[in-house]
C-alpha cells in the first residue's frame, strides 16, 4: 500500500478520463429506457439511460439545441455520444450528441409530442399557407435518385405538362445520413439568386413506416420547410402515410405522383379551359355585336324619322315663305325705289356736279375760313377728280 504514490481526487478523475480517451472509439450508441428526463433554464437537459430487466444506470446530459425529437420518461431510445468524468461532481455520464427513439411505440409517442409542440407554435396553420404559381417554370425536386418515387414524380410530370426544367438534388431520404441531406437541400434552393431559385420546391418520398419516414418527422426539417421562402409541396409515402413536413407544407400531396400532379396543371384541361375561353369569347362577341347592331338600327330609324320630319317642315317653311313674299314684295320693292330717290337727291355727287367742291384738311370737311391757316395744305374734291391747294388768302366774310 505504501508503495503506490498518493493522488488528489482531481488527479485521479482526469486520470479516468485520459484512460477514456484512449479507447480507440471515443463515441457509443447506446440503448435504454428514459427516466428522470429534466430540462433546466430551457437549456440543459438530463435524464438517466437505463435497463428494463437490470438495474443499471447510466447518466446522461445533453443541450436543447441537440434534441431534434421530443422524448419524455418511459421511451426507448438510443443515444449516441462520449463517456466523461465530470470532475466538479464526480459523476460519470455519457455527453450525448444526439437521441432518437427505437421502435414502433417510442417513435409513434415521439411523433405526436413533437407534432404537438409545433401545432401549439402555429406550423401548421392554413392562413400562413402559400398557394403555388399555375404555370410554373421550374421546380426543385428533393428525392432520392434511386427511390421509385423519383421517376413517378418525373413520369407524371412530363404526362401531364412540359417545358417545365427540374433542378433535382438526389438526398437520403432515410438512415443517419438523410436529416443532414435535406437541410443542406432546402439551404442550397432557398440560397439560390431570384433568377435562378425555383418557383415551387417538391419534397417526396416512398412510403413506409415512422422509423423509414424518421427524417420527415425531424423537428430541424419540419422547421426548414416552415422557412423555406419557396413553396413546398409534400408528397411522402401513401395516402395513409402522414408525416410532419405533410403539415408544415403549404401543399400536401398524398403520393410522390399527386405531388407532380399537383405543382403542374393538367395539359388537356387548360386546353379545354382555353376552348371554353374562346367560345363564350366568341359568344360574348356575337352577342355584343347583335346588341350594337340593334342599337344601329334603332338609331337609323330614328335618325330617318327626324330626318323626313325635319324636310317636311322645310317644305311647308319653303311654302310659307312663298306665300308671304307674294304678299308683300311688292311693296317692299316701291319703299326701296322710294328710298333710293331721296338717297339719289342727298347725294353729294349731284351737288358737286353743279360746280361745287368740298374743301378738306387733315381729314376733316371744313366749314369755315377759321378753322384755316396761311400757308396750310387743302383738298379739294370735285365732281371728278380732286386736287390740294395752298391757302394763300383767306376772308371771313
Amino acid at each position: 500500500m505504501n508503495t503506490l504514490r498518493t493522488i488528489c481526487v482531481s488527479e485521479f478523475l482526469q486520470l479516468v478520463n485520459e484512460t477514456l480517451r484512449l479507447i480507440p472509439s471515443q463515441e457509443f450508441v447506446v440503448e435504454g429506457e428514459i427516466s428522470d428526463f429534466r430540462i433546466a433554464q430551457d437549456k440543459w437537459i438530463s435524464f438517466d439511460l437505463k435497463d428494463e430487466k437490470e438495474e443499471a444506470v447510466l447518466k446522461c446530459f445533453m443541450t436543447t439545441w441537440q434534441l431534434r425529437t421530443q422524448i419524455e420518461d418511459g421511451m426507448r431510445v438510443q443515444v449516441r455520444g462520449t463517456p466523461k468524468v465530470y470532475e466538479r461532481y464526480g459523476q460519470f455520464k455519457m455527453n450525448v450528441q444526439e437521441v432518437e427513439p427505437v421502435g414502433e411505440g417510442a417513435l409513434k409517442r415521439a411523433y405526436e409530442l413533437l407534432k404537438k409542440k409545433l401545432e401549439q407554435e402555429g406550423l401548421f396553420d392554413v392562413s400562413r399557407k402559400r398557394s403555388l404559381p399555375r404555370f410554373p417554370k421550374r421546380i426543385g425536386l428533393i428525392t432520392s435518385r434511386d427511390a421509385a418515387a423519383y421517376g413517378d414524380f418525373l413520369k407524371i410530370l412530363n404526362n401531364r405538362w412540359g417545358g417545365v426544367s427540374v433542378l433535382h438534388l438526389n438526398v437520403h431520404v432515410q438512415g443517419m445520413e438523410a436529416v443532414s441531406d435535406l437541410l443542406g437541400a432546402f439551404l442550397y434552393f432557398n440560397e439560390m439568386s431570384d433568377t435562378e431559385r425555383p418557383d415551387v420546391l417538391v419534397l417526396t418520398r416512398g412510403g413506409g413506416g415512422l422509423e423509414d419516414l424518421h427524417a420527415f418527422n425531424d423537428e430541424s426539417v419540419a422547421r426548414a420547410v416552415f422557412s423555406s421562402k419557396i413553396p413546398v409541396v409534400c408528397g411522402v409515402g401513401h395516402e395513409r402515410d402522414e408525416s410532419l413536413c405533410d403539415f408544415v407544407a403549404d401543399i400536401r400531396a398524398s403520393t410522390p405522383s399527386n405531388a407532380a400532379e399537383r405543382s403542374v396543371p393538367n395539359r388537356e384541361e387548360v386546353r379545354y379551359e382555353i376552348e371554353m375561353m374562346c367560345r363564350h369569347s366568341e359568344e360574348r362577341l356575337l352577342d355584343q355585336l347583335s346588341q350594337r347592331s340593334l342599337i344601329v338600327e334603332r338609331a337609323t330609324n330614328v335618325i330617318g324619322r327626324v330626318i323626313s320630319q325635319q324636310n317636311e317642315r322645310l317644305k311647308h317653311l319653303r311654302q310659307s315663305f312663298f306665300d308671304v313674299t307674294h304678299v308683300w314684295a311688292p311693296t317692299l320693292f316701291d319703299q326701296i325705289e322710294g328710298f333710293e330717290k331721296i338717297l339719289r337727291q342727298l347725294d353729294p355727287k349731284r351737288v358737286l356736279a353743279r360746280g361745287y367742291g368740298i374743301v378738306t384738311a387733315n381729314g376733316q370737311v371744313l366749314k369755315d375760313v377759321s378753322q384755316l391757316e396761311i400757308g396750310a395744305v387743302v383738298g379739294v374734291q370735285l365732281a371728278k377728280g380732286s386736287f390740294e391747294s395752298y391757302v394763300t388768302k383767306k376772308e371771313n366774310s
